[in-house]
């Protein structure tokens, strides 16, 4: 292995260990806000989210079920396939925040080139009122149950952000960009598979280009948000 490549992974790890102590429902690249706590019933955590959306765990999403995740943004749409048997409890989540318009608005806060974008904290990512000093601490008000991970990661690959602790998933994922983030990734592998982007991936990497604030926080100088998304079930 080159010298090149010795220092790359050494970078993607150390943006996975980022990742690891900072995503999703109370976290952030940079913590700039107290997590929420995982133990917090709905009713004192704040929801984040449009009327309807869910104030807990929603119901799994079926074993041989899958859904068709469409979020369009001002680069285009991203179409991600979300499937039950990957993590029923994070794609069940997923399609329901999904569905309930919770995602509407919510920027992509944090890009790494090469490794990740992430998005979805309707909390404090939502526009026009994102908070920068919060936004990626934020979550829908609860979390959900850990699934295992059970197939690899690569490029185009989403899955929930969540902190170190156990079972503290919320609404935050992200999008893999490289297939080189996949060691860094699988050293915690913690982090929920829903699926995969099967249209749309250089949508994704024209929102990974944007401008950032840099190492160690990455955080989106100027945010794209999610414009609309939307749920086809076959």
């Amino acid at each position: 292995m080159t010298r090149g490549s010795i220092l790359r992974l050494a970078a993607l790890a150390a943006a996975a260990a980022v990742l690891a102590a900072a995503c999703s429902g109370g976290s952030s690249a940079a913590p700039t806000a107290a997590p929420d706590d995982p133990k917090a019933s709905p009713a004192e955590a704040p929801a984040g989210g449009p009327a309807g959306c869910p104030t807990s765990a929603p119901p799994p999403l079926a074993a041989d079920a899958t859904a068709t995740v469409t979020l369009a943004t001002e680069k285009g749409d991203i179409v991600v396939e979300v499937m039950g048997s990957l993590a029923p409890n994070a794609t069940g989540n997923f399609v329901a925040l999904a569905e309930c318009g919770y995602y509407d608005g919510v920027v992509f806060h944090r890009l790494v080139p090469g490794f990740v974008i992430q998005g979805g904290d309707g909390e404090f990512g939502r526009t026009p009122d994102v908070d920068p000093n919060a936004v990626g601490t934020g979550g829908p008000g609860y979390t959900i149950t850990d699934d295992p991970v059970t197939t690899p990661y690569g490029r185009g690959t989403v899955a929930m952000a969540r902190t170190p602790a156990p079972d503290s998933a919320g609404s935050q994922f992200f999008i893999v960009l490289d297939d080189q983030a996949r060691a860094p990734l699988e050293s915690y592998n913690t982090y929920a598979i829903m699926g995969s982007v099967t249209s749309g991936m250089d949508v994704v990497d024209a929102i990974a280009a944007m401008p950032n604030s840099g190492e160690p926080a990455n955080q989106a100088l100027e945010p794209v948000a999610i414009t609309k998304a939307t749920v086809a079930r076959p």
